[in-house]
C-alpha cells in the first residue's frame, strides 16, 4: 500500500477513508485534557516575541461539537459503541456533569470505538496519556475492547524525565515525572515480539568465568532435561554434575543472551532534551527510541502502523524506518507542514513529492507519501477558508502562508490584533555598516470575495510599522486592482546578494495551486531539521544556509 498523510480531523478521516480491520498496530498521543496551549518553538531568529506558534490547544469546553458527540455515542449512531461504552458515557455525565472533562472523554470515545474497528483481529493498541485522565481512558478502552473479546495487557509507566519539578510544584505535592502508555490487544492472537534491554552492570558481572576461546560464561541448573542430552553436554564440557547441587548445571553464555525483557517500567528511554538531535520545536514532541519499541514489539516489516494524532511525525518517521506501511492523521497543518519537513530532510528531498521527467512531464517516480485533505483545487481552499470548527480558526491562513512559503514561515497565531500580520519570513541582509541582519518578510491572508485597494496601504503601512522588508498579501480570490495598486509601491534591494525584490506582492490560491512559491533564495530556514537517516550530517548555521540556497 501507499503511505498516507490525512489534513484533517481525525474522526472524520477514520470515518470515511480507513477500512474495518486494517490496521495491524495503533500508538496515539492525544492531547491529555492539560488545559494548556502548546507552542511549536522555531530557530531563534528574528523577534523572540514571535519565535513561537500556537501548535495546538489542550483546552475542552462543552460546546455544540461536544453535545453532538454525546448524542452520537448515546444513541450508536454509528453502530460500533458497545452497550458498556454507552452506560459509561451516560455514567460519566451525572458524575462529572456537561463540562471540560466529560467533553474530552466523550471525543476520545468516539475516536477509541474508531480505532477499534479499524484494528485486525491480530492488531494492538496503544494510549499514549498522563495522569489527568488516564483512569477515565482506561475505562473508556475497557468498555470498548475488553467487552469485544480483546484485552487489556499492560500499564506502562515511562519515566520520560529525571527532573524535580518546578519549586511551585515540590511545594505542595509530589512532582509528576512519568506518562503512562496503556496496551491493548483486539484478540488472544496478536503480535508481541519481546523487547529486551542491556543487561546492568551487576548482571554482567554475574558472568563470571571464561572457557578455553575466553568466552564469559555462568553456570546455571538445568531443571528439566533428558539423560542423552545431559551426556552430550558433559562430553562437550558444557555441563556438568555437581555432588552438592541438586540440579546439574550447564555453561550459559554471556554472548547467547538478548538482554534482560523488557518490563511495564520504562526507565531506559530519556526524554528529549533541549539539545538532543531529534528535537524540532514541536511540543510534546517523543523519542524515536520510545516508538522504535513499541513499533518491533507489536508489528512485523509490511505490517500497517496508524497514528491518528501525528504531531510532528515521530511514528510514522520511525514506521517508515522500520520498513512499515502508516498512516498519519493530524487537524493542523503546522503539524502537516513540519512532518513533510521531516521526511524530506530524513529519507530525501522527492520523498513527499512526484519526480517528474521535464521534457515529457511524465512521472519516472511518484511520492511516496500521498498527502490527502490538503487544498488541491480552488474549491478545497474555499472550503478550507469556510469551515466554522473553530478548532480549524486560522487553518486557511496557516495553510496559505506555510505552503507558499515552503514552509520557511513562522505563524502569527493571535486570535485577535493581529497586526494585519498572518506569517512572518526571513532575509539575510547586511545593514548600513556591512554587518549581517535579518529583515522580516510579513504575510498578510485574506479570504474575501471583494477588497479595495486600502489593503495594500494598510500593508505597506505594517511594513513601515515593522521596519520590514518587503510583504506578501495572499487572496483567497484573484484581485488585478490589488496587483496594479500594489506596483505603486517599488522595490526592495537586498544588499547581500544584489537582488531586487517587489516592495508588495499580490498571489491568489489559484496561483499557489498551479505551483506558485515564495522565490526568495536568501529566505532563512525557521523550521529545525531532521537528522538524515542514510547520511548524518551537521546541522548548518542560518548564514550558511541561506547562502548554499542562494548559490542554488
Amino acid at each position: 500500500m501507499k503511505n498516507k498523510l490525512f489534513y484533517g480531523d481525525n474522526l472524520e478521516v477514520l470515518r470515511k477513508y480507513v477500512k474495518d480491520e486494517s490496521v495491524d498496530l495503533c500508538y496515539i498521543d492525544p492531547p491529555f485534557n492539560s488545559k494548556r496551549n502548546y507552542n511549536q518553538i522555531y530557530n531563534n531568529v528574528g523577534k523572540e516575541d514571535i519565535a513561537q506558534a500556537q501548535a495546538f490547544i489542550d483546552t475542552w469546553t462543552w460546546d455544540k461539537m461536544a453535545n453532538e458527540g454525546f448524542e452520537d455515542i448515546v444513541n450508536n449512531k454509528t453502530g460500533i459503541q458497545t452497550k458498556q461504552s454507552i452506560n459509561l458515557i451516560l455514567g460519566m455525565e451525572k458524575i462529572l456533569g456537561k463540562g471540560s472533562l466529560l467533553a474530552y472523554l466523550v471525543s476520545m470515545t468516539q475516536r477509541i470505538a474508531e480505532i477499534h474497528r479499524i484494528l485486525k483481529k491480530t492488531g494492538s493498541f496503544y494510549l499514549h496519556c498522563d495522569p489527568t485522565a488516564s483512569h477515565y481512558l482506561k475505562l473508556v478502552c475497557d468498555a470498548i475492547f475488553c467487552t469485544c473479546g480483546g484485552d487489556f495487557k499492560n500499564e506502562i509507566i515511562w519515566k520520560r524525565t529525571f527532573n524535580s519539578g518546578s519549586s511551585k510544584a515540590r511545594a505542595n505535592k509530589y512532582p509528576v515525572s512519568t506518562d503512562y502508555i496503556l496496551f491493548y490487544t483486539k484478540s488472544d492472537n496478536y503480535t508481541f515480539n519481546r523487547a529486551f534491554r542491556p543487561y546492568s552492570e551487576g548482571a554482567i558481572k554475574r558472568y563470571d568465568k571464561l572457557d578455553e576461546e575466553g568466552k564469559r560464561f555462568k553456570w546455571n541448573p538445568m531443571k528439566t532435561y533428558s539423560q542423552k542430552k545431559l551426556d552430550e553436554l558433559i562430553a562437550k564440557g558444557k555441563a556438568k554434575i555437581i555432588p552438592t547441587s541438586k540440579y546439574p548445571v550447564y555453561k550459559h553464555y554471556f554472548d547467547d543472551t538478548k538482554g534482560a525483557p523488557v518490563d511495564n517500567i520504562w526507565i531506559d528511554i530519556e526524554q528529549l532534551g533541549t539539545k538532543a538531535a531529534e528535537r524540532l520545536g514541536y511540543p510534546t514532541q517523543k523519542p524515536e527510541a520510545l516508538l522504535e519499541r513499541i513499533i518491533n514489539t507489536s508489528s512485523n516489516e509490511r505490517d500497517t502502523i496508524l497514528d491518528a494524532y501525528c504531531g510532528c511525525g515521530t511514528t510514522i518517521a520511525v514506521a517508515e524506518r522500520l520498513k512499515r506501511n502508516w498512516i498519519g492523521i493530524d487537524i493542523t497543518y503546522q503539524s502537516i507542514s513540519l512532518i513533510l519537513k521531516r521526511l524530506e530532510d530524513t529519507f530525501g528531498g522527492d520523498f513527499t513529492k512526484d519526480v517528474v521527467d521535464k521534457e515529457s512531464k511524465q512521472i519516472i517516480r511518484p511520492a511516496t507519501v500521498e498527502l490527502n485533505g490538503v487544498p488541491q483545487d480552488f474549491a478545497s481552499a474555499v472550503a478550507l477558508a469556510n469551515k466554522k470548527d473553530d478548532r480549524l480558526r486560522k487553518e486557511f491562513e496557516k495553510w496559505f502562508v506555510l505552503a507558499y512559503s515552503n514552509n520557511r514561515a513562522v505563524i502569527n497565531d493571535k486570535k485577535g490584533g493581529d497586526g494585519g500580520i498572518d506569517g512572518t519570513a526571513y532575509m539575510v541582509d547586511i545593514d548600513e555598516k556591512g554587518a549581517q541582519e535579518y529583515k522580516q518578510v510579513i504575510f498578510s491572508v485574506k479570504s474575501s470575495e471583494k477588497l479595495s485597494p486600502s489593503v495594500i496601504r494598510d500593508l505597506f503601512g505594517t511594513l513601515e510599522r515593522e521596519n520590514a522588508a518587503m510583504g506578501y498579501l495572499l487572496t483567497l480570490y484573484p484581485m488585478p486592482n490589488l496587483v496594479k495598486e500594489a506596483a505603486k509601491y517599488g522595490n526592495y534591494q537586498n544588499k547581500m546578494f544584489g537582488h531586487s525584490y517587489p516592495k508588495i506582492t499580490v498571489v491568489n490560491v489559484q496561483e499557489l495551486i498551479d505551483g506558485a512559491v515564495m522565490a526568495i533564495p536568501t529566505v532563512v530556514s525557521v523550521l529545525k531539521s531532521a537528522e538524515r537517516k542514510s547520511k548524518k550530517e551537521k546541522t548548518k548555521d542560518i548564514f550558511e544556509e541561506a547562502q548554499a540556497e542562494y548559490l542554488l
